[in-house]
């Protein structure tokens, strides 16, 4: 197993995308959550967690 660093919101990003491949939602939605929180622009944050997660997403 390879032990991964998280420096970025990319890092979290392509982590979701594998825990979203390999049948692991719920991962996958905290990973994009952390991404979005790590993000200094609000608009881009917005547009991570409306992207992954729908314009409808609980709070």
């Amino acid at each position: 197993m390879t032990r991964r660093t998280f420096d970025n919101p990319a890092d979290h990003l392509d982590a979701a995308r594998e825990m979203v491949e390999s049948g692991r939602p719920a991962l996958a939605r905290l990973l994009v959550e952390e991404a979005a929180a790590l993000t200094s622009d609000p608009v881009e944050a917005e547009r991570i967690l409306s992207e992954w997660l729908g314009p409808n997403r609980e709070g």
